[in-house]
């Protein structure tokens, strides 16, 4: 998963009537193209997976914001793939080994399931994922637990709904890069996790950058490639540096 050269590459997709994959991302990106479950039938899922894993049988291969009837297809087509209820993903192949690590910090049980996400997508993506669960602010004592652990990791993601004061705080505590995934997750009009976005968008910590919200994919992207670069940047060090 080293830098790519899209110089003199032609471009290749696989046709499927609903779909146009692309093949080339791997090429391009490192990573492989990722089935967005949401809108798509059973079918289209598990025929997009296994045309992916197809094109790259050395890759696992993706699916995110799978619902419960299309999961459960994917159970019954594909008995090797791992599906994840809480996540709502489902993996095909095998992840590559993790370089670098990501600590995926979670606030509260309710934000789990983008949590989990987040650390599928992590792995997935090459890194390790490091779930570490209700450290949210409303007892500190169990964030400041947990904070050697936390600050030691290449990339850290926070994951928080309600006011999402997690990221903020984390910001002030650690000083790897850090992304914030605010949640809808709260009480009362708390729309939809608009006042977590707002709250850590307008964070006072310096160095922390948000997602949108619930978007646990896009932060275990962005988390698990900068693990990914520190890794490569630790081993090709000189010895002593």
């Amino acid at each position: 998963m080293g830098e790519a050269d899209i110089t003199g590459i032609e471009p290749s997709t696989a046709d499927l009537g609903f779909a146009r994959l692309d093949l080339d991302r791997a090429t391009r990106t490192g990573d492989p193209e990722v089935v967005f479950g949401a809108g798509k039938t059973p079918e289209q899922i598990v025929a997009s997976l296994s045309r992916l894993r197809e094109a790259h049988p050395d890759r696992a291969i993706l699916a995110t914001r799978v619902d419960a009837t299309a999961r459960e297809h994917c159970r019954r087509q594909l008995p090797e793939a791992e599906v994840d209820d809480r996540a709502r993903t489902v993996v095909l192949g095998t992840a590559p080994a993790g370089r670098g690590r990501v600590a995926v910090v979670c606030a509260g049980t309710s934000d789990l399931p983008v949590a989990q996400e987040c650390a599928t997508t992590v792995t997935v993506f090459g890194a390790q994922a490091d779930l570490i669960v209700d450290v949210g602010v409303a007892g500190i004592h169990r964030l400041l637990s947990q904070v050697e652990r936390i600050g030691a990791a290449d990339a850290v993601v926070a994951v928080a709904g309600m006011e999402a004061a997690l990221p903020s705080v984390l910001g002030g505590l650690c000083g790897v890069p850090l992304i914030a995934v605010p949640t809808s997750v709260g009480y009362g009009w708390h729309m939809e996790g608009l006042t977590a976005l707002l709250a850590t968008l307008n964070t006072c910590s310096a160095g922390v950058v948000t997602v949108n919200i619930d978007n646990g994919f896009g932060a275990g992207v962005a988390a698990a490639r900068i693990a990914r670069a520190s890794y490569r940047a630790l081993a090709a060090a000189p010895p002593g540096a």
